[in-house]
């Protein structure tokens, strides 16, 4: 009877599962039925007919979509409505900017490698390289981030060069005098000088991301784009967007900034316009702009434009030499000199075509800053972060060969070791993200998910990355000064974290709350259909979201007790690593719905829990990022290398992520059922090996083209300046070197020569014959050229008390 008990529950499950594919549904029951007969032990004709007649009616009733929505429809649409989460305006705009893309795919559980792998992100143009290798190159030669630290700004030469050869204008339409660069092309641009002054590469990427030139290109009228594009392309006009507020931080949509329509003078004349009050606070470039941009709730209380009285959020632009307009003082984030300060409007007067876009566009302002944001976080932090990797990668991977204690390199030692391997596989996934995203974006998506992602995700690796870069320098690299090339990136670690939306916010609410929604192949659709209260559609929603609830749970169950096996995904060197991820994308999307199932709307504020799914969505997309970076590059060693570590921590991140969702899943009987058919075999993935991280640290160690290709983006300064060119022509004597270092271990092996310190040693073994005059001048050039590098800054007193 208990066998029977569960043959008709399995009947009635897959009946329901199967809803909405009506014939499907009657071959399952039947099915089913066929095994009651032939089980031995059900031997009752009656009980056996009794369940053919109830399973008939309920593969009926599900499998037939009038019969079913006349039966369940009405009683569903009042019991979804208080499941689903309601959603208010400004939370609409938000979640439905920009595109979804990969992210779908993750979401659908059975994501499209062969897409991926075929998806072509495209490379520099000519004029942009040429860009590279002019303009770029000259600007970082042009920088001395020490000096600029002092300085406190930017010198006044780099200033007009920034602005004569257009940086201003990276993205900016040609036709109104910009360079029309792609995305990437930008990010590498920005991702290069930020390797030389975090503080120039900040003041050429705000006006290139959310900012005035966005919003006019996108929504400005022809009037606007005609009189500020080009002035703000050759730099006549300097740009910054006045959007937090002491009252409205990661809540922009609170902001008390206000503009009220009502008639006012302009230039004489009496005509309808804007009477604006703000309070900003934290806006990059506003001590020296000319131009605000800015975001406020938009009021008409006489109806001079008709409509409502409260129109919402609305952009505008705003001369800097209005009066009313306070303006000019700094900020000073983590001592990293660039503009960055408040602004305060006091009942300030503009036309009403001041509003960006016109009339037209007044209370479409929070659309056209969620849609910029969806793209703008994609590019600018991410590369600044890309940069900094890279610039630790290339620093440290010589210093750990030119180093040397107990006469051995420092990278050979494992308690060094294990830090590089972070360092050169971070870098290698973090490189891949950024170019995937840009490359998305330069396919026209706007991924708004994905962009959030790389923000949130790459700045967090980043500050892991510098983290460790630090720990290697040691003492270097706690010691201020021109030699330093690590202190002002490690300064402006927490900058990354915290602007374009805080990573707290952006894990715990953003990724996994926008992506929920927008990604899903369901769950935006049936929110639809209830606010529309259409039946026919609620039933097609909610019965095929059953059924996609169903086949994901089969597939993770099937797929972690084949050890992924079952997985189809294209051949080659890590066909194994995409199965594994295919199997995590089954079984994201089926502990995603167990969440919404269980928790409803109350969802969006447990947020350790959709934090958690937040992390295992964005780990398995910089999983997929490596992927598709090793696919797309030459195979060589490091590289397979790299890439194997880079999944190696996508797949352990993205189990860990999941396994603490169950552990913390309210309904200790769902997180069971849950966790029995996701990890049947148990929690099985670990971090990279101790021996895939040798290989990882030995990538940059010992392979000299691998670490070139891994810090292409850097600008490498000449091998006199202090800091990297100092420690990249030590590097290139270390290496000429070994040669001797060899041959003279081998000596003293033989005991053909006595240890001895220093220099002593190479004089003995050229005394004695063992080594040429020419060995021992490149073992003394190399000998010189370590002393030099591991030394550190060190002032006088006058000098010091004027350090900044």
């Amino acid at each position: 009877m208990l066998l029977i008990g569960w043959i008709v529950a399995l009947a009635v499950f897959l009946g329901f599962a199967f809803a909405g594919r009506g014939w499907l549904a009657w071959v399952l029951a039947l099915a089913v039925l066929f095994v009651t007969w032939v089980v031995r032990g059900v031997d009752s004709p009656l009980l056996l007919y009794g369940l053919l007649i109830a399973s008939a009616l309920v593969a009926l009733v599900t499998g037939f979509p009038p019969l079913r929505r006349a039966l369940f429809a009405r009683s569903l649409l009042p019991a979804l409505g208080k499941v689903m989460p309601r959603l208010g305006e400004t939370e609409r705009i938000a979640l439905e900017a920009g595109t979804v893309w990969w992210d779908a795919q993750i979401f659908s559980g059975m994501p499209d490698w062969t897409y991926l792998q075929s998806f072509e992100c495209k490379p520099l143009t000519a004029r942009e390289q040429a860009f590279m290798d002019g303009p770029v190159t000259q600007l970082c030669t042009m920088l001395d981030d020490w000096q600029v630290e002092q300085q406190r700004d930017l010198p006044a030469e780099v200033w007009d060069f920034i602005r004569r050869e257009r940086f201003f204008g990276m993205v900016l339409p040609e036709k109104y005098g910009g360079l029309g660069m792609s995305e990437i092309g930008h990010s590498r641009v920005v991702t290069r000088i930020a390797t030389r002054s975090v503080a120039a590469a900040v003041t050429v990427m705000v006006p290139n991301s959310l900012g005035p030139g966005e919003l006019l290109v996108h929504y400005g009228t022809d009037a606007q784009k005609d009189y500020y594009l080009p002035r703000l392309a050759d730099g006549r006009e300097i740009p910054c967007f006045a959007l937090t507020g002491p009252e409205a931080g990661s809540d922009a949509a609170a902001t008390q900034s206000e503009g009220v329509v009502e008639w006012g003078k302009w230039e004489g004349k009496d005509v309808i316009g804007l009477r604006l009050n703000w309070n900003k606070r934290y806006i990059t470039l506003a001590p020296v702009a000319t131009l605000i941009g800015l975001a406020f709730r938009l009021k008409d209380p006489n109806g001079l434009l008709g409509g409502p009285a409260d129109r919402g959020i609305t952009c505008a632009l705003i001369a800097r030499d209005l009066p009313g307009v306070v303006i000019g003082r700094h900020h000073d984030p983590m001592g990293v000199p660039f503009a960055n300060g408040p602004t305060e409007g006091h009942n300030v007067f503009v036309p009403i075509d001041a509003i960006v876009g016109g009339v037209e566009q007044a209370g479409h302002g929070w659309r056209m800053l969620m849609e910029s944001l969806a793209a703008g976080r994609s590019i600018s932090l991410p590369a600044l972060a890309v940069g900094a990797a890279q610039m630790a990668t290339r620093i440290c991977g010589a210093y750990a060969t030119v180093r040397e204690q107990f006469d051995t390199p420092i990278g050979r030692f494992e308690g060094i070791e294990e830090p590089l391997a972070r360092i050169a596989g971070l870098t290698y996934l973090m490189t891949a993200t950024r170019t995937l995203t840009c490359g998305a974006l330069d396919a026209g998506e706007k991924p708004a998910v994905l962009g959030s992602i790389a923000k949130a995700y790459l700045t967090d690796a980043m500050r892991e990355v510098v983290s460790d870069a630090m720990d290697i320098r040691a003492g270097a690299a706690i010691q201020r000064g021109p030699r330093n090339a690590l202190s002002h990136m490690w300064m402006s670690v927490p900058i990354g974290i915290t602007v374009e939306g805080a990573n707290i916010l952006t894990r715990s609410m953003i990724v996994y709350g926008q992506g929920a929604i927008r990604c899903h192949p369901w769950v935006q659709k049936l929110i639809d259909a209830i606010a529309a209260r259409d039946l026919k559609a609620v039933d097609t929603c909610a019965f095929g979201y059953i059924n996609f609830v169903f086949t994901r749970g089969v597939r993770a169950l099937l797929l972690g007790l084949s050890g992924a096996h079952l997985a189809r995904v294209p051949e080659g060197d890590l066909s194994r690593q995409y199965q594994h991820l295919t199997r995590f994308a089954s079984v994201f999307a089926f502990v995603s719905d167990i969440c919404m199932a269980t928790l409803g709307g109350s969802l969006k504020r447990r947020e350790k829990i959709s934090g958690r799914l937040a992390d295992a969505l964005a780990w398995q997309y910089l999983g997929a990022a490596t992927l598709k970076r090793y696919h797309d590059e030459p195979k060589i060693a490091p590289h397979y290398d790299l890439a194997r570590w880079g999944v190696a921590l996508s797949l352990y991140r993205t189990q860990e992520a999941l396994r603490g969702v169950l552990d913390n899943l309210p309904s200790g009987f769902a997180a069971g059922f849950a966790r029995l058919l996701v990890f049947p075999l148990g929690a099985r993935f670990r971090p990279p090996s101790d021996l895939l991280g040798q290989r990882a640290a030995r990538a940059i160690l010992e392979d000299r083209e691998a670490r070139i290709h891994l810090t292409e983006d850097i600008h490498v300064p000449g091998p006199t300046e202090p800091g990297l060119g100092q420690l990249e022509a030590a590097l290139d004597k270390a290496v000429r070197a070994l040669p001797v270092e060899t041959k003279l271990r081998d000596a003293i092996r033989a005991g053909q020569l006595d240890r001895a310190a220093g220099s002593e040693l190479g004089e003995r073994a050229l005394a004695a014959g063992i080594i040429t005059q020419a060995e021992y001048d490149a073992l003394s050039e190399a000998d010189e050229a370590r002393d030099a590098v591991v030394q550190v800054d060190a002032f006088d007193p006058d000098t010091y008390r004027q350090l900044r």
